[in-house]
């Protein structure tokens, strides 16, 4: 048995206690104290050292919410559910950021699936490192009102929670839908078609909707609906079908890696961009500037979303519980390039 309660097999006997976190950090027990109770007179330097040993040996893995209520670990814990996709993965990196500008460090929980023991079990794991709150990218499972969070962690939602459950940072997806079709309209197109992402996506269903909307507010056709899952594979698949129609001048897609598939089907099919086919995409990822031709597309400022998350999250830290549920969001810009031109004549 080793003087910080840890047999040497690794196995732990007894829970670690204040003084295994001060032998261990090579301070006295009251400056431990000191830190888990949020007191000032630490200098910064001991005090990362401490909370440094605490997560190191779990102290109080299991009391998140007493550590929360006795001092700060400056981590915060995110949770997410798909890294591949391209607005997850630039939120998390945005988050990251702007949480190291605040001074504290991130740990991420990665689910495989959007079910509440996927839920349950990452935030056991970030509430077991003693996270100071949880930010949750796209999540969808958490407008099930039966889902039981653990008491006393603080909740942001970046990209979901339709049911406003917990305060949300998101892009305001509706306006960039609004802006992508109403600009095809105005270019003299009849109508837009729309190649959505997968239907259990906020934001695919929010951009589906507004599209849907703003051809009806201005007395256009609407087409129907067509289904793809984010990837170029799915927007080749569904442009191949959309080139086919003679009726086709305009397309709307869902995020930019469908766009690119869907050029690449008008292309193969002697469809020409935007001479016979306009094409807008949605996120604006760095590749779209040098598409062939250039993307015109919906910017999504994922770095605002990043500050917006960790902001809100912080004023719930500081408030301690009670803070009223805030919705934020960021507004989206159409960014014009070369995919889109006048409607072509019809003979």
């Amino acid at each position: 048995m080793t003087d910080l309660g840890v047999s040497t097999s690794g196995a732990r006997r007894r829970p670690p206690s204040q003084a295994d976190v001060a032998a261990l950090a090579d301070v006295s027990s009251q400056t431990v104290s000191r830190v888990a109770n949020g007191r000032a007179n630490v200098d910064q330097a001991t005090r990362e050292r401490v909370l440094s040993a605490m997560r190191i040996l779990g102290y109080q893995r299991n009391s998140a919410a007493r550590a929360l209520a006795l001092g700060r670990f400056h981590m915060l814990g995110v949770i997410t559910f798909d890294l591949s996709a391209h607005g997850n993965a630039r939120t998390l990196a945005a988050i990251s950021r702007a949480a190291q500008a605040a001074g504290y460090s991130v740990n991420v929980a990665c689910a495989e699936e959007q079910t509440e023991t996927a839920v349950q079990q990452a935030f056991s794991k970030l509430s077991g490192q003693a996270v100071d709150g949880v930010v949750v990218i796209e999540a969808q499972i958490l407008d099930r009102q039966g889902l039981r969070l653990p008491p006393g962690v603080p909740v942001i939602v970046a990209d979901g929670d339709p049911e406003h459950r917990f305060s949300s940072v998101d892009n305001n997806q509706a306006a960039g839908a609004v802006a992508a079709t109403r600009h095809l309209l105005d270019l003299g197109h009849r109508t837009v078609w729309h190649v959505a992402g997968p239907q259990d996506s906020y934001s695919a269903r929010r951009r589906a909707a507004a599209w849907h909307a703003t051809l009806k507010e201005a007395g256009a056709a609407v087409p129907p609906l067509r289904l793809g899952d984010w990837t170029a594979r799915s927007g080749h698949r569904i442009g191949a079908e959309l080139a086919a129609r003679d009726d086709v001048t305009a397309i709307f897609a869902g995020n930019d890696h469908m766009a690119l598939g869907i050029m690449l089907a008008l292309h193969e099919a002697g469809r020409r961009v935007p001479e016979d086919v306009s094409v807008v995409g949605f996120d604006d990822v760095p590749e779209a500037a040098y598409f062939i031709p250039p993307l015109t597309t919906i910017r999504q400022d994922f770095e605002e979303i990043g500050r917006q998350c960790v902001s809100l999250l912080l004023d719930q830290i500081d408030a301690g519980g009670g803070v009223a549920t805030k919705l934020v969001t960021v507004p989206p810009l159409l960014t014009v390039r070369a995919t889109t031109a006048v409607a072509p004549a019809t003979g």
